[in-house]
């Protein structure tokens, strides 16, 4: 056997490879909490970010579309026909969703559908993935996180039930209600859960 087939064969143990891929995340998510301008908040102060003023300035015209995609409601998929990975938090109906962009990739067709809110959304920085979140009655999402730091998430409520009170997301050991016409953003690292009880 030659050397180089030797390296080829070389296989190293799972759990070494995990470890190595563990150890540099949690070296990676420290460098980002120290050198991050907006430190590592569970929840950000929307002053932070200059563009989301510009988007809630605009959100009744993204409400008038979400109101076009809801007549459709029951034709939409589930959250985990989109994203398998999430069945563990919910495989029932009751999360509907409308996906505009995944992980960088447009949807056209839906874009079309929603072309101001397409427009909208390219105000956004670094916007990968986003999408209309449909949460029937008495619907509960368990606690979950994102697998890495670096990802926040930006919630703009466009259709809230009168009692707001009922429908509310708990971001590591704060809890926050929507308003309508008003952006939530946190970081997907720290656990999360929702409910919608009306």
């Amino acid at each position: 056997m030659d050397k180089y087939s030797a390296v080829k064969q070389y296989n190293p143990p799972k759990k070494y490879v995990s470890d190595r891929v563990s150890s540099f995340i949690n070296w990676a998510e420290s460098m980002n909490e120290k050198y991050s301008i907006y430190g590592n908040p569970p929840v950000y102060d929307n002053s932070s970010f200059p563009w989301v003023k510009e988007v809630e300035n605009e959100w009744l015209m993204i409400r008038s579309e979400l109101e076009d995609v809801m007549k459709f409601r029951t034709e939409l998929p589930n959250f985990h026909d989109i994203v398998t990975q999430i069945k563990p938090i919910s495989s029932d109906d009751n999360w509907k969703t409308y996906f505009l962009a995944g992980y960088g990739i447009e949807s056209e067709q839906n874009c079309k559908r929603c072309p101001e809110t397409a427009r909208i959304l390219k105000i956004i920085p670094g916007m990968k993935t986003a999408f209309f979140s449909i949460l029937s009655p008495d619907k509960h999402i368990p606690a979950h996180k994102g697998p890495f730091n670096g990802v926040l998430r930006y919630h703009l409520g466009l259709i809230i039930p009168e009692s707001k009170e009922k429908c509310r997301i708990r971001v590591h050991d704060q809890f926050n209600e929507w308003d309508e016409g008003k952006s939530l953003i946190f970081d997907d690292t720290y656990e999360h859960e929702v409910w919608k009880m009306t």
